[in-house]
């Protein structure tokens, strides 16, 4: 049986994905970029094949997408991480699944709003990808400072019963400092915490405000297992924000897609 691969090789994560000849997800993988993305992202492919005993041979067609993407020699072709995203987002949509015309996506190192078009081709786009703010690294320099794992951050939204505080530094650096003053005048951790997520989702919804928002909003990426940047998210853009099952594939799954229909 023929298979066909996405490789999404990120700043801090690589996805792989294995599709059949139907286009069903038959294998997904998710590991660290390391510092060496071309490595990172062959041990992940063949560790995936090897736990699922497909052979090599049987993987037709490989394309890589992401930051990365140009490092894997390996791949029979790359394409950039918007179209990539948005053709995953697209298969989410059909048969009765998340109908998708925006997606959000906050990854480790930038941030995206993209608009599809009705046949779910990129109409527009914005990116955030000039200052860490408003990205992955904003969490997990969030986490580091306030003494709790990236994976506990959603946990910690509104915790504390009182409104976010108002985070107004869009530096990364000066955003630290804040966070420490705000710790140290007797603010806690939850409405900190809230206060970051709300600042991401001011972020995206400027970047949104440029592209335009349609229809419900997928959100995707590793920021969208927090579910309360999820939350702000839909308190900014006012309107459902829909997260996949296992959102920080889809880039990938766009690309085992690609991969496809190119065969």
């Amino acid at each position: 049986m023929k298979r066909f691969c996405g490789i999404d090789i990120g700043s801090s994560a690589v996805k792989v994905v294995l599709m059949d000849e139907t286009g069903e997800l038959v294998a997904s993988s998710i590991t660290p970029s390391g510092n060496q993305f071309y490595q990172s992202a062959a041990d992940a492919l063949t560790r995936l094949l090897e736990a699922n005993g497909i052979p090599r041979e049987e993987v037709s067609r490989t394309v890589s997408t992401g930051y990365g993407r140009k490092l894997f020699k390996q791949a029979d072709e790359s394409i950039s991480e918007i179209t990539a995203n948005a053709l995953g987002a697209k298969s989410l949509g059909t048969n009765g699944g998340i109908p998708v015309k925006t997606i959000i996506n906050i990854g480790g190192q930038d941030s995206k709003v993209i608009l599809l078009d009705d046949d779910g081709g990129v109409k527009d786009f914005g990116m955030n990808d000039k200052c860490a703010a408003g990205t992955g690294r904003f969490l997990e320099m969030t986490a580091l400072n306030m003494g709790v794992t990236l994976a506990e951050l959603g946990r910690w939204h509104g915790d504390s019963g009182k409104p976010p505080v108002t985070i107004n530094s869009t530096c990364t650096v000066f955003a630290a400092s804040e966070i420490v003053s705000l710790l140290a005048d007797g603010h806690e951790k939850g409405e900190i915490i809230a206060g970051v997520h709300c600042a991401i989702a001011r972020r995206v919804a400027h970047l949104a405000e440029r592209t335009g928002v349609a229809d419900r909003v997928l959100f995707d990426g590793g920021g969208a297992l927090n579910r309360g940047l999820k939350s702000a998210l839909e308190d900014e853009l006012m309107r459902e924000v829909v997260v996949p099952e296992i959102p920080q594939i889809t880039t990938a799954m766009g690309a085992a897609l690609y991969a496809r229909e190119g065969f």
